[in-house]
């Protein structure tokens, strides 16, 4: 299965470059959008809620502190959202091509998880030139996010695949899937510090796998600290997990959900 994704790499990379191409395509800015609408969330968040709202992290009175600890959670957030989200529907999204072509059905959630990762990039990038030109920038810490980026998207694949099954053949778990990332937020310290909450609160909230991810991207764009890796090799399990799980239930059932679709 992995050995079809690099056979089929032209076919990924087009897909993944045509859909990008086609979300702009009868707009009159382009591909700009994809550039003024994170811009546009990154001012609000960060001059908004730091200047009018007067908003605080507790032990931090950095102007931006709050605005970098919420961009920190909520652009990795909704890469989370976005490859779980639409991993779960992807094989029904693209049903009638499965029907009709023989290719590996596996370049389906790949397309999906280069997409979101190319519009993560390019909002992150913003932020990370938000964060040099105030003098925020974290350089000691920064090469952190590239393994924390990969663990991540290995967790996030591997239940996007694991839900994108079980979608085809119960259509409950796409509605389910949306309320559950809701709630999942919302469990999730990201608007709210972790240090406002109970003390049983602060210890039960990690057994919330997303938990120590993000204070791990907060660790490291908030404190220009690296991240306590230890806290980490709980999810690294869970990702291993579901990517096995996933794989196992596609293998299984590939030739079923052509059938059921």
């Amino acid at each position: 299965m992995l050995r079809g994704l690099w056979v089929y790499r032209g076919f990924i990379v087009g897909s993944v470059v045509r859909e990008f191409q086609m979300k702009y395509r009868n707009s009159l800015l382009g591909a700009l959008w994809n550039i003024l609408n994170p811009l546009a969330m990154i001012l609000v968040y960060t001059l908004i809620f730091a200047e009018v709202m007067h908003a605080r992290l507790q032990g931090r009175e950095g102007t931006y502190a709050y605005g970098i600890y919420l961009c920190s959670g909520l652009l990795t957030w909704g890469l989370f959202a976005e490859v779980v989200g639409r991993s779960q529907g992807v094989f029904i999204e693209y049903a009638e091509l499965l029907k009709k072509i023989s290719f590996p059905r596996l370049c389906l959630p790949a397309i999906v998880l280069l997409s979101a990762l190319q519009n993560f990039l390019i909002v992150f990038g913003l932020f990370s030139l938000f964060l040099l030109l105030t003098g925020n920038f974290p350089v000691r810490a920064f090469p952190a996010m590239l393994p924390l980026l990969a663990l991540q998207l290995l967790f996030s694949i591997g239940l996007g695949i694991t839900l994108g099954v079980l979608n085809v053949f119960f259509r409950d778990v796409g509605q389910m899937v949306g309320v559950l990332l809701q709630f999942w937020f919302w469990l999730t310290p990201i608007v709210y510090s972790i240090h406002i909450l109970p003390a049983w609160a602060q210890r039960e909230i990690y057994w919330n796998p997303l938990a120590p991810l993000m204070l791990a991207y907060q660790r490291v764009l908030l404190d220009d600290r690296w991240p306590e890796w230890s806290s980490l090799m709980g999810l690294l399990g869970l990702s291993l997990l579901f990517c096995l799980l996933g794989l196992y239930l596609f293998r299984k059932h590939a030739a079923d959900m052509v059938d059921e679709l």
